[in-house]
């Protein structure tokens, strides 16, 4: 067997180092000698490079690590977006809403304005848009959150708010969303947002907004009536916000059928409330109405007697009509007389 084939079966990796020699000692003198030098040389440097390696592998192992644990992170955020502090006079109400301004003095507004005051501002964020073109009016404006926003306000607090880029559909569809799984809208609220969005054209009908938000139609319906309801009738009652959705077939009944006296009997109600119950409003505006003839004095009967016997009775209705009736035969003779006694009796009246 050659040196080269001999060399080539040497386990290099069980060769101790050695330490470095005098050059000129640790020249070989032999060719083996030489060859074991060269093969000496060669496996430090093999392990040299080894070590190398295994340093960047690891390197690499660590780096694939934070690597990987920095993209789950940044997939759990996910469509997330961030908060910011804003001032209140910053942000100004939609165009689209819904909050009538005694749903900003009601016990539950209170409680909410205590609890946000104990925590220092709102812990739950409301959403807002960029104003288009705000110049020097309010810079954003709310999607949702009207009665967090007002609390703040009050309060001085900044309003943590998410911003995000809507157009009016999309903020419509949001608003209306929050507010509903709220469950702390009313009736007439409710149908006041439907209102506008109907006729603001962001919708073409009643079927395809009641589709866009999910809800049925003969709800949104309800809520429509109550919201179109004449002003005075509205003002029947201590705030619009007593209005309830099962009384809007009773409502829309009246609206079609007797407009004039419904607003009358609204008129009647707003002079003289006297601490009436939002149901018995309602009952004296829809509930069954004295007919005309009923809201009349009774009829009378008037008898005329001769000698103990009725002769003639003029009974008299409410409406002031009275019917006269002889009970006696009468010649031609008293006929003309009874006859021109009514023509003058018609010509003073």
């Amino acid at each position: 067997m050659g040196l080269k084939d001999k060399a080539s079966k040497i386990d290099f990796a069980s060769l101790m180092p050695v330490p470095a020699l005098n050059p000129e000692a640790a020249k070989p003198k032999t060719a083996p000698g030489a060859m074991m030098a060269l093969a000496n040389d060669q496996r430090s440097e093999l392990l040299r490079e080894n070590d190398v390696l295994r340093e960047r592998v690891a390197k690499a192992a660590e780096l694939e690590g934070r690597l990987q644990s920095a993209v789950e992170e940044l997939q759990s955020w996910d469509g997330a977006k961030a908060t910011r502090l804003l001032d209140p006079k910053a942000i100004k109400r939609s165009v689209y809403a819904n909050r009538h301004e005694s749903s900003f003095k009601s016990e539950g507004f209170e409680a909410l304005k205590r609890e946000i005051k104990e925590a220092g501002g709102n812990v739950q964020p409301i959403k807002v848009r960029a104003v288009a073109n705000p110049g020097d009016g309010p810079q954003f404006e709310i999607v949702f959150g009207h009665r967090r926003h007002e609390a703040c306000s009050q309060l001085g607090l900044p309003v943590l708010a998410f911003v995000d880029n809507l157009d009016d559909q999309a903020l419509f569809e949001e608003m209306e969303r929050e507010n509903r799984e709220r469950a702390d809208l009313s009736a007439w609220e409710q149908g006041v947002m439907y209102a506008r969005a109907l006729d603001r054209g962001l919708y073409p009908s009643i079927r395809q907004l009641a589709a866009a938000i999910g809800i049925d139609a003969t709800n949104l319906s309800k809520a429509l009536v109550l919201a179109r309801l004449p002003a005075q009738v509205l003002q029947a009652f201590a705030s619009p916000l007593d209005l309830q959705f099962r009384w809007s077939t009773a409502f829309k009944t009246a609206v079609e059928s007797d407009l004039a006296g419904l607003e009358n009997r609204a008129a009647k109600i707003i002079a003289n409330r006297n601490g009436m119950t939002p149901k018995q409003i309602f009952a004296a505006l829809t509930g069954p109405q004295e007919s005309h003839a009923q809201a009349q004095a009774p009829a009378t009967v008037q008898a005329f007697a001769r000698e103990g016997k009725t002769v003639a009775t003029m009974k008299t209705d409410g409406e002031g009509r009275s019917v006269i009736r002889i009970h006696v035969r009468l010649t031609s003779a008293r006929q003309r007389e009874l006859a021109k006694l009514l023509e003058r009796f018609v010509d003073e009246s």
